[in-house]
């Protein structure tokens, strides 16, 4: 059984066209309007409500009546049904990453297509091009500061013992290691993290997997239902699909950090720890080193 923040794509053709549905495409801009999208979809991208005036490229626009501007712009309004897609095996989590944001700014009527653009489509379910021009609507943000954090707070947490935190990197294994990534000061991760990759929930079909054992295979990482949850990777995007993939698991207490790895390698009073012989092994230098 599928949880309710989940719409699947039967469902979802059926309700196109109905009052206060709006359907929102955050695949590429190119994808959308020439690649053809759900009908009646609008179009937006996580990268247009970012903080212009930040280095760390996922933190959030501070500018409340910009956000409010561009959400109403797409039709939103605070009791619109929202249905979010893109092609979850062609992004970094994306869908999620709008998930969180609209949550965090107090909308409270989600969902996330199951299988995206990628199920659609392989369903050869109708499809249009070209922008759509909505309605506007009358969406008030109203900000849940619990969903987010920054990263004075965090360093805060990390720097003593926190028993009722535990803190997941969402990135890559190798990132999480210690791989050397461009335009990133220091590699590595955040003390006591636990590793939980974001791309390991999908069945093929781009439909998230069984809920029951993705709960079964967090807690085998010793990841506990009363914990508070803290979820970061390079710029928020990435674990903010965790984030949404922890809520349907049913966990109740979890925060996403948007500034992520961007904003954390940049303050060198942030402390890093990395994993070299691990990242060796993974990478296989430790077995070219050995004698044959």
């Amino acid at each position: 059984m599928k949880h309710p923040l989940l719409i699947d794509t039967e469902t979802l053709q059926h309700s196109l066209g109905k009052p206060g549905l709006v359907v929102l495409d955050v695949r590429g801009k190119a994808a959308y309007e020439f690649g053809g999208h759900i009908p009646g979809a609008v179009h937006s991208t996580w990268h247009e409500y970012s903080d212009p005036n930040a280095i760390p490229k996922g933190l959030l626009n501070p500018d409340l009546a910009q956000i409010e501007r561009q959400l109403r712009a797409l039709g939103i309004s605070n009791d619109s049904d929202v249905v979010i897609y893109s092609n979850p095996f062609d992004n970094w989590g994306d869908e999620g990453r709008m998930f969180w944001m609209l949550e965090y700014f107090g909308h409270q009527h989600l969902r996330v297509l199951d299988g995206g653009w990628v199920k659609w489509t392989a369903e050869k379910r109708p499809f249009e091009h070209g922008r759509v021009s909505p309605v506007p609507g009358n969406f008030k943000a109203q900000p849940v500061k619990a969903l987010a954090i920054a990263k004075d707070e965090l360093k805060l947490i990390v720097r003593g013992p926190h028993p009722g935190t535990t803190i997941l990197d969402a990135r890559s294994l190798e990132e999480f290691l210690g791989k050397e990534v461009s335009g990133i000061p220091r590699p590595g991760h955040i003390p006591s993290a636990i590793h939980v990759s974001w791309n390991s929930f999908l069945n093929k079909d781009a439909t998230v997997k069984d809920l029951a054992a993705i709960k079964a295979s967090l807690e085998d990482k010793g990841i506990q239902d009363h914990q508070d949850l803290v979820c970061y990777c390079t710029g928020g995007v990435r674990s903010a699909w965790l984030y949404f993939i922890l809520k349907l698991a049913g966990y109740p207490k979890i925060t996403n950090y948007p500034g992520s790895w961007w904003e954390w390698s940049r303050d060198f009073a942030c402390p890093v720890e990395k994993d070299a012989q691990g990242l060796q092994k993974i990478l296989g230098f430790d077995q070219a080193a050995r004698p044959s």
